[in-house]
């Protein structure tokens, strides 16, 4: 396991460097300014792809938001902003292996954590991140430490770099 100012220097090699995906959580720490300096440095000097499922989880808020909140509207003016920036050629799918993949994978982590009824979703959509991260060979870069530590338990050749958010 890699780290950003958890546990030990990161050290990866030119590949993992230029190709590292990003998980949902890494936009929602930089966009609220509580990811570490060293984070935003690696990001913004490596291509960094960016999986679909994590497209999915920073739409979702467009329609899970209340449109009367005045918050809403400045809310999703950034995450607009955001996705816009993301290029096109750099997200990625999980293909249909991965997806049945997931589905087991997401039960075991559901089960063996003691989730509460209703993160079923977010179990699959870590699971898929993780898993289409390790079938391209690309580490998945997340604050999501509890998480994707376990999933690499499970499966300890998927390969992640873990940051703590600056609160």
């Amino acid at each position: 396991m890699q780290s950003i100012g958890l546990i030990k220097p990161i050290e990866p090699t030119w590949r993992e460097l230029v190709h590292c995906d990003r998980e949902a959580v890494v936009y929602i720490d930089a966009l609220q300014g509580r990811s570490p300096l060293a984070l935003d440095r690696l990001i913004s000097l490596r291509i960094c792809n960016h999986s679909a499922v994590c497209l999915s989880e920073l739409t979702h808020m467009f329609g899970r938001l209340r449109p009367l909140d005045p918050r809403t509207s400045s809310a999703l003016k950034v995450m607009r902003n955001t996705i816009r920036d993301i290029p096109a050629h750099r997200i990625v799918a999980p293909d249909t292996e991965t997806w049945g993949t997931a589905g087991v994978l997401a039960g075991i982590l559901f089960r063996l954590g003691s989730y509460a009824a209703g993160a079923e979703r977010k179990c699959l959509n870590d699971a898929l991140v993780f898993l289409q991260g390790r079938n391209l060979g690309w580490p998945i870069l997340t604050g999501n430490i509890a998480d994707f530590d376990f999933l690499n338990q499970l499966v300890p050749d998927g390969r992640i770099m873990l940051y703590r958010s600056v609160e």
